[in-house]
């Protein structure tokens, strides 16, 4: 049922979402201190966007062969997990950023336990998968990995801690720069292609959000896709046109992407239209959810794609 797989898919959902790279302040004078924090949040995004996918899918590739209780050695197939990517470069980022004015305590304590989590996680993941890549199991009856478990669980759940915090600190303060700079695009240029470009990445947001909550609330996502529907739509008179006008086509392309899987999503939890066989061996399989129409991992394959295409440069 489609009810079983909720919660599990919804965490998913929190684990690997893009974060957008916060642009530079739009006025200057004062605004030294909004480039400077500008700078700090892009140090933190950079280090969730670069390590938490990677994290996650390490522990989704590990417990899609092992019991929650641990290995066994009697296990048909044996995945081991995955390793990370060097995460020297993350805590050196953060701190740098650290130092930067104007200070966020709270924040910045949250991005050093961050950089400290991934950054211990990483030496026990290359342990982990030189064990089973060497399948070493073999020869110690999987002692080692039995000892193994207890440390990978831990890691992953700080991390996990660690990833939430962070996230959660740098949201709020990129959503008080939205709402800043979206008013601030109106004021000064009316609502034309800048405004509805940054219109769409908050209410993007705010679909992934709804679908992302501990109980997804269906009333909720419905008036999110609505008036995600309602933006997208008035992105099109800026479609054609000047050069310096104008909303990208791959930008467009990726929004209505969203759209239709939001749609298809919204529909799923309406209507209680549960997962066939293949999509829950599909949704189970790490990397391969996204291929189920109208499911949280697709529709968080959509909305990274859009964030990608955002920080290329939308509005072309």
């Amino acid at each position: 049922m489609l009810a079983t797989r909720r919660s599990a898919v919804s965490l998913l959902v929190s684990s690997l979402l893009s974060l957008v790279v916060v642009a530079p302040a739009l006025a200057a004078g004062p605004a030294a201190a909004p480039d400077a924090l500008t700078d700090k949040l892009n140090a933190y995004i950079g280090c969730l966007n670069r390590l938490s996918g990677r994290a996650f899918d390490s522990r989704e590739r590990y417990f899609s062969w092992a019991a929650k209780t641990g290995p066994t050695g009697k296990e048909r197939i044996i995945y081991g997990t995955y390793t990370i990517y060097d995460t020297k470069d993350c805590r050196a980022a953060v701190e740098k950023a650290n130092a930067l004015e104007p200070h966020e305590a709270e924040l910045e304590a949250a991005a050093s336990a961050y950089a400290d989590a991934v950054g211990k996680l990483e030496p026990l993941l290359k342990e982990t998968d030189d064990y089973y890549t060497q399948e070493n199991y073999k020869d110690d009856k999987m002692a080692k990995g039995k000892a193994l478990h207890p440390r990978l669980v831990a890691a992953w759940d700080a991390f996990a801690n660690a990833d939430r915090k962070l996230r959660s600190g740098v949201e709020t303060i990129k959503d008080r720069q939205s709402t800043e700079k979206l008013a601030e695009i109106e004021r000064s240029e009316g609502r034309k292609a800048r405004y509805q470009v940054e219109a769409t990445m908050i209410d993007a947001k705010r679909v992934v959000r709804a679908v992302n909550a501990d109980k997804p609330d269906l009333a909720a996502l419905t008036t999110a896709v609505a008036d995600y529907e309602k933006t997208v739509a008035a992105n099109e008179p800026f479609t054609e046109g000047e050069r310096n006008m104008k909303i990208g086509s791959m930008f467009q392309s990726n929004a209505k992407t969203l759209l239709v899987t939001a749609k298809q999503l919204m529909r799923r939890l309406r209507d209680n239209t549960p997962y066939s066989s293949g999509e829950k061996m599909m949704l189970s399989n790490a990397g391969s959810g996204w291929m189920v129409n109208g499911s949280p991992p697709r529709l968080l394959r959509d909305y990274n794609q859009l964030v990608d295409a955002y920080n290329r440069g939308p509005a072309m």
